[in-house]
């Protein structure tokens, strides 16, 4: 018997059917999304970062009398002797934190001993005019979450923190921001803390702070490990603790200049840098915050003479103490050997 040959059989239409059916199902509801997007967004704007809500107008600081400015003044006198409770060291890269918030602090780390303070990198910002490269909003509304709940954790307006933050690395935008350490090779990350003085350095003293507030759930620059002075959350919180165990609160007043005097490190250089940023930060409250706006001169002068001048004119008068002694020294070891 010879094999037979069946003629193939037609296929079946029933999957063809099912298979156009879903892709027609899912066609639509492609449909319906993008059409639902097109209404939505022909009523509204899309959504918008904002910074966070100030909390009130600074005034502008007025020139205080005389017995506040000897109180300043004598508060800003290096003394004469070692660190005491009632005196400061301080200078661009040994400043030390306050013997209250030190102490706290000190306690917190697990540690104690002499600290030194965040030091501002000249290199990374224009202290007078704005950056030198216009930075975008996208950008900086990056760090409201982070600045919010610095201030909700530790109670330091975010305007201080913004201010330190802009007059340090001009929002992060400084090239060594996130990596190595500034030109004095002491510092480094958004708000350039020191990782070198001590022990206990700066940031060991408040590298803990993270662990006290909430993390944002995304945000730029995360590090892969916590603490670290170049993940932004890690770093701006830290600034705040530091900021708060100097005194620093939600009013932009004498306190948180000395808070931006203490952060900088004692010193000419350190009241210039205090009077900058309270003023940058006075001068948001009162006219909105601005990413590029630089500093206002006006405000700049009146932060100074009410808080730099009688800081500065103490300074000034230790150093003539300290050169006359010299004098004096000298002039005795003269007449020592001519004897």
């Amino acid at each position: 018997m010879g094999s037979e040959i069946h003629p193939p059989s037609a296929p079946s239409e029933r999957r063809a059917w099912l298979t156009a059916a879903a892709l027609l199902a899912v066609g639509v509801a492609v449909l319906a999304v993008v059409l639902s997007g097109a209404l939505d967004s022909a009523g509204r704007s899309p959504a918008v970062a904002h910074p966070p809500t100030v909390l009130v107008a600074a005034r502008t600081p007025a020139v205080a009398g005389a017995a506040t400015r000897a109180l300043r003044a004598g508060r800003g006198a290096p003394p004469a002797g070692p660190y005491t409770p009632a005196g400061r060291r301080g200078g661009r890269h040994t400043g030390v934190v306050p013997a209250v918030g030190r102490q706290a602090l000190a306690t917190a780390a697990g540690g104690a001993g002499e600290t030194g303070d965040a030091v501002w990198d000249a290199s990374a910002s224009d202290p007078v005019g704005g950056p030198e490269v216009p930075i975008s909003e996208a950008w900086v509304a990056g760090f409201y979450p982070i600045y919010a709940e610095a201030q909700r954790v530790f109670g330091v307006n975010w305007l201080l923190l913004a201010s330190i933050h802009d007059q340090e690395t001009a929002f992060s935008t400084a090239p060594s921001t996130y990596h190595g350490l500034n030109f004095a090779h002491c510092c480094g990350g958004p708000m350039q803390f020191n990782v070198t003085n001590g022990p206990v350095s700066t940031w060991q003293l408040v590298r803990s702070a993270y662990r006290y507030g909430k993390r944002p759930a995304v945000y730029d620059h995360r590090t892969a490990h916590h603490p670290s002075i170049y993940d932004d959350f890690d770093a701006v919180m830290a600034a705040a603790w530091l900021l708060s165990s100097d005194g620093a609160g939600a009013a932009l007043d004498d306190a948180a200049w000395w808070a931006a005097y203490d952060y900088y490190g004692h010193g000419a250089a350190g009241v210039t840098y205090a009077d900058q940023v309270l003023a940058r930060a006075i001068s948001w409250s009162q006219h909105g915050f601005c990413i590029d706006c630089g500093l206002p001169p006006r405000m700049v002068q009146a932060v100074q003479a009410a808080y730099g001048a009688p800081v500065l004119e103490s300074l000034v008068a230790a150093q003539r103490a300290e050169l006359a002694e010299r004098t004096a020294a000298a002039r005795r070891h003269r007449r020592h050997r001519h004897r």
